[in-house]
């Protein structure tokens, strides 16, 4: 299973901002070993233009995103999902379609940088693609191959409470 490319899920309601920083994050670290998508319970239709140009400033690519709804990854051909990570509390919450091939999940909730207004909404984008680069980078440094699955789930629960967690997020 080491030549394996994990397929990655992340999920927020908008899927307009933090989701499309996981999934950005992701395809760049990644090393090959992973490709990243990206979807939300009720998106909003379009990426927020914030998350592009926080993304394109710090060298991510920024083209082809695009705010889709999770029922996008239902059709036939789509993906089979090994991880699954909510990053909006209010996605965690909700009743998650049944993905095919039993992915693991986990709760990385953050904080929504598209809810600050004003002047301080780029620094909220940054320090959101902050922590999100922090965990992708801890879960991208995983021994996933050697981890059983009760190990595993652990880890990526405490990964989920570092440091930027949002008030609701938890084991």
């Amino acid at each position: 299973m080491a030549d394996s490319i994990y397929n990655v899920l992340f999920l927020c309601t908008g899927n307009s901002a933090r989701s499309i920083l996981g999934e950005a994050v992701l395809n760049k670290i990644g090393e090959g070993r992973f490709r990243a998508y990206s979807a939300g319970s009720h998106p909003k239709g379009q990426v927020h233009p914030m998350a592009l140009s926080v993304l394109g400033d710090m060298g991510f690519e920024t083209s082809g995103f695009e705010s889709k709804s999770w029922d996008a990854f239902s059709a036939p051909g789509s993906p089979e999902f090994d991880f699954i990570f909510t990053v909006c509390d209010n996605a965690a919450g909700e009743t998650c379609p049944v993905w095919l091939g039993h992915p693991m999940t986990a709760h990385w909730g953050i904080e929504d940088p598209a809810a600050v207004e004003g002047d301080g909404q780029r620094e909220a984008f940054l320090e959101a693609l902050r922590y999100l680069s922090d965990r992708i980078e801890r879960f991208v440094a995983l021994p996933i191959e050697s981890l059983d699955q009760i190990a595993l789930k652990r880890k990526l629960a405490d990964i989920g409470n570092t440091a930027g967690a949002s008030s609701g997020a938890s084991a």
